[in-house]
């Protein structure tokens, strides 16, 4: 009887040792995998300095553009603020893309042509990406409009509409980090219009009259399909 008691309790002794140490294993994994976790929030977001330092935009065309891609790219760069342009030249996109990071360029936007009719956007976040390309229909530029004046260079207040999928918050952020942060007082609005998975750009500036607010479209538009 003795003996039976002593067994049945140091069997009750070992698995109560195996259960604290499955115990302290699976607190070990929990812990590790929250850090694992922080670490990938903190550093590795490929947009952890949003908000808190502009981008820096370098605008290309693919090889030999025709005249209508290079105004394309022109319009391109009034688009985004702080945003320059490079002719392409020879360079490879390697070079190119090397180029950009030895001066802290942000974001490498390259733009294609079919038949010289823009169809192609390629914007590339740097260093490490993500990539995303799209294709352009229905560009109306600025230059195809008679008598469109000059265009305000402010900071514009963005407008996403229907990027609410886990895709769409993807595409959202290549998106607007493209841009700094406006001031509050800024009259012009860039819109981003998810439809039928077909984005619609628009540029307006506003101003109100007689209490009301009057938009006006100072182009390009386009569309773009990831």
């Amino acid at each position: 009887m003795l003996r039976r008691q002593a067994r049945l309790r140091r069997e009750y002794l070992y698995r109560k040792s195996l259960e604290e140490k499955e115990r302290t294993i699976y607190e070990r994994k929990k812990k590790l995998k929250a850090a694992l976790e922080e670490i990938r929030q903190h550093q590795d977001d490929e947009y952890a300095w949003a908000g808190v330092q502009d981008p820096k935009v370098m605008i290309t065309t693919s090889h030999d553009p025709s005249s209508r891609l290079k105004q394309f790219a022109k319009e391109l760069r009034l688009i985004f603020p702080n945003s320059q342009r490079l002719n392409r030249g020879s360079f490879v996109m390697g070079q190119l893309v090397q180029a950009c990071r030895a001066n802290e360029v942000t974001d490498l936007i390259l733009v294609h042509e079919h038949r010289g009719e823009p169809d192609g956007l390629v914007i590339c976040h740097l260093p490490f990406g993500p990539t995303a390309y799209f294709t352009l229909s229905n560009t109306v530029m600025r230059h195809d409009v008679p008598d469109i004046g000059t265009m305000s260079e402010a900071y514009p207040h963005l407008v996403f509409h229907n990027f609410t999928s886990k895709l769409g918050e993807r595409v959202k952020s290549i998106l607007k980090y493209l841009y700094p942060v406006p001031k509050d007082d800024s009259k012009r609005v860039v819109t981003f219009a998810n439809q039928d998975d077909y984005i619609s750009f628009r540029n307006h500036t506003y101003k109100k009259v007689d209490g009301q607010i009057e938009l006006t479209e100072v182009g390009p538009r386009f569309e773009m399909k990831g």
